[in-house]
């Protein structure tokens, strides 16, 4: 094995794109990361100046990545040299802030997923809520939108609810109906976010139920630094009885990419000790 090499993650998110630098070893480490909001822009682009602009802060060249790995949407990266899933990401990224990870909750725009993993990060079981359902990250940020918040408000606000409204709608078409109700009669923005995080709590709990999963649960993605969701998280777990132990990381946004370029450092020794046997 090389003592040390460069690798890189990328993970293209439906919002935002992360980016991160490994320098990988027998322990590897996380030397630099970035993330950057899509907007209106094309996605391919944004990753590409991205990439550009890691490499340019630590003077270094593309050629100098022994491996770059995408996850999410890897087909919007141009120069990749390989793809993994985001459920094989993330958990690889948990394990590296939590080695003692025995499951991990990918909290992300689309839906929330539940992971339960290996000793050595690897997927043995997962759940999943539908795209259309209102517990994912894309559904807080449109009726954060609609309510007059930034995303990143959205914790705080939620920590000064009194008396929580909570939507009874599954689908977030549903629940969006429901919220625009919430409105109408006067709730408060604190209550009707609280409300939302709870909602969102109650199904992630019913997923790490289904998947019978183990503590200690890591929450990943999006919304896993989210003040009210984690909030949320503990106040159900007490009511329902269940003894989760739940632990997130203040890198834990990064986790997808952090796993693309950690599962990408093992797959270029893999590589080179095949390329030796064939010699």
């Amino acid at each position: 094995m090389e003592n040390s090499f460069y690798t890189m993650g990328i993970d293209i998110g439906s919002n935002f794109i992360k980016l991160v630098l490994v320098n990988y070893s027998e322990t590897p480490k996380l030397i630099d990361k970035q993330t950057e909001k899509i907007r209106k822009r094309n996605p391919t682009q944004v990753a590409e100046e991205m990439i550009q602009t890691m490499l340019a802060q630590h003077n270094i060249n593309y050629e100098d990545i022994s491996y770059l790995a995408s996850t999410g949407e890897g087909d919007l990266v141009k120069r990749k040299r390989g793809h993994f899933y985001g459920m094989t990401t993330h958990s690889k990224g948990a394990h590296f802030f939590f080695p003692n990870a025995k499951s991990v909750v990918d909290m992300g725009a689309l839906y929330v997923r539940a992971i339960k993993i290996s000793n050595d990060a690897r997927v043995e079981d997962y759940k999943m809520t539908g795209q259309c359902a209102s517990g994912s990250g894309q559904f807080v940020e449109n009726i954060s939108r609609y309510l007059g918040l930034s995303i990143e408000e959205v914790g705080d606000v939620s920590l000064q609810a009194n008396i929580p409204e909570i939507s009874s709608g599954i689908c977030a078409v549903l629940a969006e109906t429901d919220v625009i109700n919430m409105v109408s009669r006067g709730i408060t923005t604190p209550n009707i976010i609280k409300g939302i995080h709870i909602s969102i709590a109650g199904r992630v709990i019913k997923l790490l139920s289904s998947l019978k999963a183990e503590s200690p649960i890591i929450l990943t993605g999006g919304m896993s630094l989210n003040k009210g969701m984690i909030q949320a998280i503990e106040e159900q777990l007490k009511e329902t009885g269940k003894k989760f132990e739940i632990k997130t990381h203040p890198d834990a946004i990064y986790a997808g990419a952090l796993g693309a370029a950690l599962w990408g450092g093992f797959r270029h020794i893999k590589l080179k000790e095949k390329q030796a046997m064939a010699v």
